[in-house]
């Protein structure tokens, strides 16, 4: 990615905020909606009359991405974490085209941001950067990654992707895989 300066960016992680992606579903509306925290939490609560609760709790950081060379800062405000796609919905344009990548050897990674996703696409210069940043330090001729946009998984709700974050490290049992927002 270079900008009208000709910069090739090397990338580095700038504004690098720690906490936690929270995901809470009303109770009456089935409505979910996404947010970030500096701490964990999961108080329930009301609001204009409805019931919240959260039911998804995980690790994750936020952060810019800032070239080293020219000083440009992609901000990266609707960024919340990185999902592997675990290809269970198999009509999926995620599943869909990380098939169609395989042979090259590139692996998708969903760049998640807030739900609900609101009519504003995902910025395309972010997925660019965020993909640029994870494949200047790889051996490109062995594997690339490739950032794709998370409202490209209309079914998020039946989504068993693979949010990217330390919940379970520390078990020595095996976790197994539920639906991201634990509906079955």
């Amino acid at each position: 990615m270079s900008t009208s300066n000709g910069c090739q960016h090397t990338w580095r992680m700038t504004n690098i905020r720690y906490g936690f992606i929270v995901f809470e579903k009303c109770s009456e509306t089935e409505e979910v909606r996404s947010y970030f925290a500096d701490d964990e939490t999961w108080d329930e609560y009301r609001e204009d009359g409805r019931q919240w609760s959260i039911i998804e709790n995980a690790q994750t950081l936020r952060f810019d991405l800032g070239c080293e060379d020219c000083g440009h800062v992609e901000r990266l405000d609707d960024y919340m974490g990185m999902l592997y796609c675990t290809e269970c919905l198999h009509d999926c344009p995620v599943a869909r085209l990380q098939r169609e990548l395989e042979a090259e050897k590139t692996w998708l990674m969903v760049a998640f941001g807030f739900l609900p996703r609101g009519d504003k696409a995902f910025p395309e210069s972010g997925l660019e950067a965020l993909s640029a940043y994870f494949n200047q330090r790889r051996d490109t001729t062995r594997s690339r990654i490739r950032f794709v946009p998370y409202d490209w998984i209309a079914r998020f709700a039946d989504c068993k992707g693979e949010f990217i974050h330390d919940v379970g490290m520390l078990s020595l049992e095996p976790q197994d895989r539920k639906p991201l927002l634990g509906a079955e």
